[in-house]
């Protein structure tokens, strides 16, 4: 248990600046109420009423949230593999060399489809 002791310690540390941060602010910050606070927020716009069916989003949104998920998955994989490659060997650098060209592939792919291009 005395391992876990500091990890205990910081972590009711934290704890205890979230709880007087949060008493703090419901007691120092304004309290300004009106109609406009409580609405969702539209960047400045006033929120339109949506089609029955629900709006419709441009394919380009969804291309650009997959090659953000795409890219964020390679990252996921590209840390830990460079924190041990000096353990890994030759197998491991052709394995990520692979992996890295599909996602080069799907890359190229969107570009020259233009998905990046926002009209």
């Amino acid at each position: 248990m005395s391992p876990y002791l500091p990890l205990l310690g910081i972590m009711a540390l934290a704890a205890f600046f979230l709880a007087v941060a949060i008493i703090l602010s419901s007691y120092l910050g304004p309290k300004r109420a009106n109609r406009s606070k409580y609405e969702a927020y539209e960047c400045g716009i006033d929120p339109t009423p949506e089609p029955p069916g629900g709006g419709k989003f441009p394919v380009k949104y969804y291309l650009v949230a997959m090659l953000y998920i795409i890219f964020d998955i390679e990252i996921v994989f590209l840390y830990p593999w460079a924190v041990s490659f000096n353990q890994l060997g030759w197998f491991a650098l052709f394995e990520m060399l692979i992996f890295m060209a599909t996602v080069f592939i799907a890359y190229i792919f969107v570009w020259r489809r233009r998905g990046l291009e926002w009209d």
